[in-house]
Order: structure tokens, then C-alpha cells, then sequence
């Protein structure tokens, strides 16, 4: 098991391993689709707004959501201390054909800024933290 410590998420572990070991592959990822930073707009030919939708979750698609189940053969794929994660070893784990995704399509948000620890403290202080299963 793998993360990076700075992600909040409602992940079933077990079904997430169950996943792993299904699949067969080195490495799974979580993926997950984060909410937009910003609000949508379609805009026809004419300049026209035809849509407008707030913060939509998805809009940037599937992402890595830092959550990982690891087989041992990952560390061929690390070279040494330097090495970045994301990098030659996930992108050559990719290429080998041996990463898959879990897709979880419940709560997750980063805590990358202020902001994020900000929203995340209010979710907890008003009873909505959703990754709070205990």
C-alpha cells in the first residue's frame, strides 16, 4: 500500500485490494474525479451561453488520486532516492501494461493548500466529514 498523505477520501480499502488482486497487475491507482476549481460555460457560435454549471465534479476527468496497491516488482521500475513516482516509474509501469485504476467515485478532496485544509477543518467541525467512518 502506498499514498502520499496529502489526500482525504471515504476509500473501501478492502474492495480497493480486492481490485488489486482481481486485476493482476503490479500497480493500481484510485482514481478520482475532483471537483472544477471554476464554473463551466458552453458557448455556442453566437457568443451565447447555452450552459452554465458550477464547479462540476469530472470536468478534468480521471486523475490519480494518490491512493496505490503495489506488487514487489514496482521497485525494477525505481533507479534510486531521486526518483519521482509519477515519472519513469509509473510511466513505464503504464507502458508494461501492468497499472490499472480503481475508480472511486466517492469523497475525495487534496489537502495541497489553505484552502483545502480550510474547507476540509469546516467539513469536519460541521459533522460532514465524509471520511469519517469510525
Amino acid at each position: 500500500m502506498l499514498t502520499y498523505g496529502d489526500g482525504v477520501s471515504n476509500i473501501n480499502i478492502k474492495e480497493l485490494v480486492e481490485f488489486h488482486k482481481k486485476n493482476k497487475k503490479s500497480v493500481t491507482v484510485t482514481a478520482v474525479q475532483p471537483e472544477s476549481r471554476f464554473g463551466v460555460l458552453d458557448i455556442n457560435e453566437k457568443d451565447e451561453v447555452k450552459s452554465f454549471l458550477e464547479k462540476p465534479k469530472g470536468e478534468s476527468g480521471w486523475i490519480n488520486g494518490g491512493f496505490f496497491v503495489c506488487e514487489p516488482e514496482i521497485f525494477k521500475y525505481i533507479k534510486g532516492d531521486d526518483t519521482i513516482w509519477e515519472r519513469e516509474p509509473l510511466e513505464g509501469i503504464a507502458k508494461d501494461n501492468q497499472l490499472c485504476a480503481y475508480k472511486h467515485e466517492g469523497f475525495w478532496k487534496p489537502m495541497d493548500s489553505l484552502k483545502d485544509k480550510n474547507d476540509l477543518n469546516k467539513f469536519w467541525e460541521t459533522n460532514k466529514a465524509e471520511w469519517k467512518i469510525w
